[in-house]
Formats: structure tokens, C-alpha cells, sequence
């Protein structure tokens, strides 16, 4: 990310402590809207819009469309990023969700009518993370969402083994990140086992970056429409630090 700073300052001693704020985000552009819980991928070429605000304890809400302009997604995030030493990372998340699906039904006269369903969820995850060196780090995921209707998936799980493999030199300016996972994910009485990667490829103080991601069932009963899911995305990254003195 690019980082850029704004110092806010008051009528008040420069001798008094600092208070610093953060404020960054991202806009994706994918090839395809894919989502590590199949009833929820979009399946055709998506936006996604992060943001966040704050440091330790962090909102960081994400809106995904689809190209055609229309809702696919809206995850209110919240994060706490906690530390044990350097090298062992501990961040737990919860948020409140809103999924859209488009529909079509038909009137009583026979007319189709389109329309876009919102189902709600509650989710918690905790993700505990080990880093080896600057290279290396061995993650989990835990996960748990609710769905609000009735009419929905309620109760999802997932557990994931996730190393990261961050910071390779391909070039003196351009790194490359790769992370795999395997997760165990359980959608009420079915479930199943996937495996799921991703590549980024980034440029030292450039904001933009190139990704890519796959994601593939090894054994599950968990009905979808896919079988094997990729993508290819743009990413533009922007980081602001203020300052406001007191």
C-alpha cells in the first residue's frame, strides 16, 4: 500500500502525546466474484470495495457488486488484531452481513417480475497466526456464521489451515505473496473439504497489483453450481496515517 499523511493539529502543547489515526482501503476488480462458501459465490465479474478504519481495534466494511452495478455483498467487519511477542498474531473478527441474490418471479397475470432477495448474517472468526521469518507464517481460521432466515443455510462452519508464504523477490521492486489453505466447511447436515489459493503479485510504493485466485473441492456433498473456481483481479491499495495533536 501506498502510504500518505495528514497531521491535524489544535491549539494545545506540542509536548502532549500524539493520537494517530489510520484510514486505508482497496478496490478490487475480479474476473469472477468467488466466495469460500459456495452458495454465496457470484459466479460473473465483481467490484469489491474495502476499507478500514482504525489500528489494533479496526471497522472494516467491504461492498461487492457485480459489474452490472447491482449489490452482491455487504460485510460490516469488525477487527481486533492482538500480539503475543513478534512473531505470534491472534486477530478476532466479527461482523454483520447482508447477501443479495437475484430472483425472478411471476405475477399473478404471468408477468416475470426480478427482484433481488437480502439475506442476513451473523459470523465470528478468530485467526491465530505464527510467523516463522519474514518469509514464512503458519495460520489457522476458525469460523462460524448464522443465518438470520429461516429459509437459509443457519449454522456454518469452517476450519482452515492457512500458511503464507509473503515478501519473495521476483525482481529489487516486485514481491510476490502466495497463500494456500485447506478448510473443512459444514453447512448444517453436508460438508466438505477445498482447497483454495492465492497469488499476488505487488510493486514496492505502486498502488496497484495484480492477483489471482483458485478454489476446488476435493470431497464434499455440498451441492454448486462450480466445480473448479478462479479468477483473475486489479487491485488499487491506499493507506492514510492522521496525526492529531493535543
Amino acid at each position: 500500500m501506498v502510504g500518505n499523511s495528514m497531521v491535524l493539529s489544535a491549539q494545545k502543547s506540542d509536548s502532549e502525546t500524539a493520537r494517530i489515526y489510520n484510514f486505508g482501503g482497496a478496490v478490487t476488480l475480479q474476473s469472477k466474484g468467488i466466495s469460500t462458501i459456495p452458495n454465496l459465490t457470484l459466479g460473473k465479474p465483481a467490484a469489491v470495495f474495502d476499507l478500514k478504519v482504525g489500528r489494533k481495534l479496526a471497522f472494516e466494511p467491504q461492498f461487492r457488486f457485480s459489474l452490472e452495478g447491482k449489490p452482491w455483498a455487504m460485510v460490516f467487519w469488525w477487527r481486533y488484531y492482538g500480539s503475543i511477542g513478534n512473531k505470534f498474531k491472534l486477530t478476532l473478527h466479527t461482523n454483520y452481513s447482508l447477501a443479495y441474490k437475484p430472483l425472478t418471479y411471476y405475477t399473478s397475470s404471468g408477468e416475470p417480475l426480478d427482484i433481488i432477495r437480502t439475506t442476513r448474517y451473523l459470523v465470528a472468526a478468530v485467526a491465530p497466526n505464527y510467523q516463522v521469518n519474514k518469509y514464512i507464517g503458519i495460520g489457522m481460521y476458525i469460523f462460524y456464521n448464522y443465518g438470520i432466515e429461516t429459509y437459509i443455510t443457519r449454522n456454518t462452519w469452517m476450519f482452515s489451515f492457512r500458511p503464507s508464504f509473503s515478501n519473495l523477490p521476483v525482481t529489487k521492486n516486485i514481491a510476490v505473496r502466495f497463500n494456500p489453505e485447506i478448510y473443512y466447511l459444514k453447512l448444517d447436515d453436508k460438508d466438505g473439504v477445498y482447497l483454495n489459493a492465492t497469488l499476488l503479485i505487488s510493486r514496492k510504493n505502486f498502488p496497484l497489483s495484480v492477483s489471482a485466485l483458485i478454489n476446488k473441492p476435493i470431497e464434499t456433498d455440498i451441492p454448486s453450481e462450480y466445480d473448479l473456481l478462479w479468477n483473475v483481479g486489479l487491485i488499487y491499495s491506499f493507506n492514510k496515517t492522521y496525526m492529531e495533536k493535543k
